[in-house]
C-alpha cells in the first residue's frame, strides 16, 4: 500500500482508496479517466513537505471498490463530498486532471465552493463534445469519439490499444520507454473495459460551463492547458471561466513529464 494509504466508505459496500500524507493546508488530487493516485506520485512527494496532500482513487479505479453502479461523474462528485466530510477538510485546494475536472465541477454543482480555497483544472474542457470541433475546445471530432466508445472500449485488449496510442500521441511529448508505457497502460486497465466505457460516455456528454464560470468567480482558479490545443483552450477558458488564470505546459500528462515546472506553477498559484 502507498504511504499514508487508507480506505473511506462512501456508501455501503463501496470504499475509496485515499493517500493522505503530510501536514498543513490540504491539497486534494483527483486523477483522470481510469487512472489512479499513482499518477501524482511526483506531486505527492513534492508537496507533502509543506502541505497535507490527499490523492484519491475514484470508485472503480485503482485500489477502490469496483462497482456496477455509480460509474458517472454525478456520483463521483458526491463521493468527493464524502471524502471531504470524513477527512474534515476545510479550505481545501482541489486539483483535478482530465476527467477529474468533471468530478470537481460536479462537486461544485452539488455543494458550492464554501469548503474550497482554490481550484486547479488540468487540461479538460467543461464541455468535452461539440458539433463544431474546429472552433470549440473539445476532445475530438464526434466520429472519433464515437469510435473510441463503439470499438476501443469493447474489450480489455482494445482498451489497452487505445490507451497506448493516446499515451504516445497526446499524453506525453517525448518517446516513452517501454516500462513507462506499460505503467500507464496498467493504470488504466485496473478499471474494467465495460466500466471504462460507461465513464467515457458520462464524461463526454457532460456540460459544466455554468460551474466553470461559477468556480472562476467564487475562488482563485487556475487552468493548466497542454500545448497542442492551447489557442482553442485559452479562448474557451476566457469565454466560460473568465477569471481563471491560465498556464500552458507540455502534453496532457504534463504534471508527470514536466513535474518540476508544473510544481513551480502550482506553488506560485498557491502562494499568490
Amino acid at each position: 500500500m502507498l504511504q499514508g494509504g487508507k480506505y473511506i466508505k462512501v456508501e455501503p459496500g463501496v470504499e475509496l482508496f485515499v493517500q493522505d500524507v503530510g501536514n498543513g493546508d490540504p491539497i486534494l488530487f483527483i486523477p483522470g479517466w481510469t487512472f489512479t493516485t499513482e499518477v501524482f506520485h511526483k506531486q505527492v512527494e513534492h508537496f507533502q513537505k509543506t502541505n497535507r496532500v490527499i490523492a484519491i482513487d475514484p470508485r472503480s479505479h485503482g485500489r477502490s471498490s469496483i462497482t456496477m453502479h455509480g460509474n458517472d461523474y454525478a456520483t463521483h462528485g458526491s463521493d468527493l463530498a464524502k471524502v471531504i466530510e470524513v477527512l474534515d477538510l476545510k479550505d481545501v485546494i482541489l486539483i483535478g486532471w482530465s476527467f477529474g475536472c468533471l468530478t470537481m465541477w460536479e462537486y461544485i454543482r452539488q455543494h458550492g465552493t464554501k469548503k474550497l480555497k482554490s481550484l486547479v483544472f488540468i487540461d479538460l474542457s467543461a464541455k468535452p463534445l461539440s458539433t463544431n470541433h474546429e472552433q470549440d475546445w473539445v476532445e475530438g471530432p464526434l466520429d472519433e469519439i464515437a469510435a473510441v466508445y463503439t470499438h476501443y472500449l469493447r474489450d480489455s485488449e482494445r482498451q489497452r490499444e487505445f490507451v497506448a496510442a493516446y499515451a504516445a500521441e497526446v499524453m506525453v511529448q517525448r518517446e516513452l520507454e517501454e516500462h513507462e508505457l506499460n505503467w500507464i497502460i496498467e493504470q488504466s486497465l485496473k478499471t474494467p473495459h465495460y466500466i471504462a466505457a460507461n465513464l467515457f460516455a458520462s464524461g463526454m456528454f457532460s456540460d459544466y460551463r455554468e460551474e466553470a464560470k461559477l468556480a472562476s468567480e467564487s475562488v482563485p482558479t487556475l487552468t493548466v492547458i497542454a500545448e497542442h490545443w492551447a489557442d482553442k483552450a485559452k479562448r474557451f477558458v476566457e469565454r466560460h471561466a473568465p477569471k481563471s488564470a491560465v498556464k500552458v505546459l507540455g502534453g496532457h500528462m504534463m504534471f508527470w513529464e514536466h513535474d518540476e515546472k508544473f510544481n513551480r506553477i502550482i506553488e506560485q498559484f498557491i502562494n499568490d
